[in-house]
């Protein structure tokens, strides 16, 4: 009877120790993992097909103005990406490559064609091609597998950031513990208070591939608050894309 005794205090003791061990903390929920291994899980479950072609509702607002429209979005991975947003009508069209930004409008007969500076105007923080796309496809926008991070686990999450924050913005990625997508990204600016926030309620599981069905977008500084409400209706992966472009001659040239 001692040594069965013996047995089960030594039983009870080891799976007590286990359980700190795999937990970070008995509030946290997730199972404690390196920094390397938390990034390379999410890597792994990145966005992995050649095209995207998605129906997409978006109610856009900011100080001015509120606004519902349907988007037409089309990805070729790395190289383009097209989207159309019409009410009725064509309200606009955006062309984006690694290298220039193109769109206009048919209803405010205007276009812009350049840089990121557009971007960077509704936005609020300078974002590349690569940072878009990941925006888009539910991935972290910093490179997380070439520069050193730190990991901890807040309400059920993994909190991923810079080991070495930039003296101009802080980012963090909050990414689930069950498929190691993104729940959301932030990056904070430490000038004017700039807050880039991309949420992401629920994601789609279809073809072995991850896809984010929901994504809401805050952007806001001390004058103001520009969000982007998105809801996926339809996607589809690896097809054959059509993406006409071609600015109307008349229209006004924006000024970013």
């Amino acid at each position: 009877m001692k040594l069965l005794k013996y047995l089960v205090i030594i039983a009870v003791v080891f799976t007590s120790c286990k359980a700190k061990k795999d937990l970070v903390g008995t509030d946290s929920g997730v199972k404690k993992l390196s920094v390397k291994k938390v990034v390379k899980n999410h890597l792994a479950a990145n966005f992995n097909k050649k095209t995207v072609d998605a129906n997409l509702k978006v109610n856009y607002k900011n100080p001015k103005q509120s606004i519902g429209f349907s988007l037409r979005m089309k990805i070729k991975k790395d190289e383009v990406i097209w989207l159309k947003g019409t009410k009725f009508i064509t309200v606009f069209k955006a062309k984006i490559t690694p290298t220039k930004v193109s769109y206009y409008s048919p209803y405010k007969k205007d276009y812009f064609e350049g840089d990121f500076s557009m971007l960077k105007k509704i936005l609020g923080v300078d974002v590349n091609f690569n940072q878009l796309q990941n925006m888009l496809l539910g991935q972290a926008m910093a490179d997380l597998e070439n520069e050193k991070q730190t990991v901890e686990a807040v309400e059920n999450v993994y909190v991923v950031s810079p080991k070495n924050q930039n003296n101009l913005f802080e980012a963090f990625f909050h990414i689930n513990p069950i498929n190691y997508k993104l729940k959301n990204q932030s990056i904070l600016g430490t000038i004017k208070n700039q807050e880039l926030t991309i949420s992401y309620p629920g994601y789609f599981d279809k073809d072995n591939t991850f896809f984010p069905s929901k994504m809401f977008i805050k952007a806001s500084d001390d004058t103001k608050t520009t969000t982007f409400d998105i809801n996926v209706r339809s996607v589809v992966y690896d097809t054959d894309l059509s993406m006409p472009f071609r600015i109307p001659s008349g229209y006004k040239k924006l000024q970013f």
